[in-house]
């Protein structure tokens, strides 16, 4: 008979939230753009925007009015699908991508062609949306824009320029399973360029992401996270961590930017959003995952963190941003 080995659980917060950003690819667009050329990409609530440069150069716009100069393997994200403007000359018209013709693959894959005929520019654009609860606490502390230029960091990027190709070659010429494989190396990029941002940022070295890099306070919010319904105290997180009830309080919710027992209810009521979108599951069994003895005590801590009861979220989740239409 086998022998079958135990895999070990590996106490890595980040690691946890960055495999928690699994995405739902709302939209993906090829685009090929001719001189001159601009689009104006509306903000896209609970979204996250992207751009590849596969060709050429452009310039992009921030809502704040700050330009920025990308080309060939260039990627720009825009964490909280902020309004922001492309183009490859001043002064030239944005109409609304939204607006624009575009050949439709599928219902999430579509190619646009505009411009004036001139020089050529590619980028793939698209919108995807993160509903795991670590992802969007995640993204909640990313700038509004993250511009990553793979050729002066060729050491961390060296990878990429073989991927770009794959991305150019599969958007020039439509092919059998093409949508696939360009969905998935956007995905992949996306992450990469959070990752980036995380290993080479100073911001991203406070705050949720900092403290999820304590080894104890980390230790502490993966616990929660794993097991959210358990009742936990600060005595008892303070014990799973090995230290002094005080000394523990004190430094999460300096790390963290709040106390333990808020973090507790605030994670528990993030992971009930997800839970009610399953409108097969009672709001009684979801109180009861997460750890409460009734309906009505779950309802509370519910309204008191969301705003609204559980009813009225699951009757109206917050809508996804909006879609070319065909």
């Amino acid at each position: 008979m086998s022998e079958v080995h135990e895999v070990p659980v590996i106490d890595d917060p980040l690691a946890d939230a960055l495999r928690a950003l699994r995405m739902d690819g709302l939209f993906y667009c090829p685009s090929m753009l001719t001189s001159p050329w601009g689009v104006d990409l509306p903000e896209m609530t609970g979204c996250l925007w992207f751009h590849v440069i596969t060709a050429g150069t452009c310039i992009v716009r921030g809502s704040d009015g700050r330009e920025h100069r990308a080309s060939r393997g260039d990627v720009v994200v825009f964490p909280h699908g902020g309004q922001h403007t492309a183009f490859d000359l001043p002064d030239v018209a944005t109409p609304t991508v939204f607006d624009l013709p575009h050949e439709y693959f599928s219902e999430q894959y579509a190619v646009m062609r505009h411009g004036g005929g001139g020089d050529l520019t590619t980028l793939i654009c698209g919108v995807v949306r993160f509903d795991h609860p670590a992802a969007r606490s995640l993204l909640e502390l990313l700038p509004d824009m993250i511009h990553v230029n793979t050729a002066l960091d060729e050491e961390r990027w060296h990878w990429f320029p073989g991927l770009l190709s794959l991305m150019a070659s599969e958007t020039r010429q439509p092919k059998p399973g093409g949508e696939a494989v360009v969905t998935r190396l956007c995905d992949i990029l996306v992450i990469q360029t959070i990752r980036s941002w995380i290993d080479t940022d100073p911001d991203a070295q406070r705050g949720w992401i900092g403290a999820l890099r304590d080894p104890v306070i980390g230790r502490a919010i993966a616990l929660i996270h794993r097991d959210p319904a358990r009742d936990w105290t600060v005595e008892t997180l303070a014990g799973e961590v090995a230290m002094s009830r005080s000394g523990f309080a004190a430094r999460f919710t300096e790390l963290v930017g709040e106390s333990p027992k808020h973090y507790v209810t605030n994670w528990r009521m993030q992971v009930a959003k997800d839970l009610l979108a399953d409108r097969e599951q009672s709001i009684l069994s979801i109180a009861q995952s997460l750890g409460y003895s009734s309906e009505a005590a779950f309802s509370r801590a519910f309204k008191r963190v969301v705003g609204m009861p559980p009813s009225a979220a699951r009757r109206d989740p917050e809508p996804p941003g909006r879609s070319p239409s065909r």
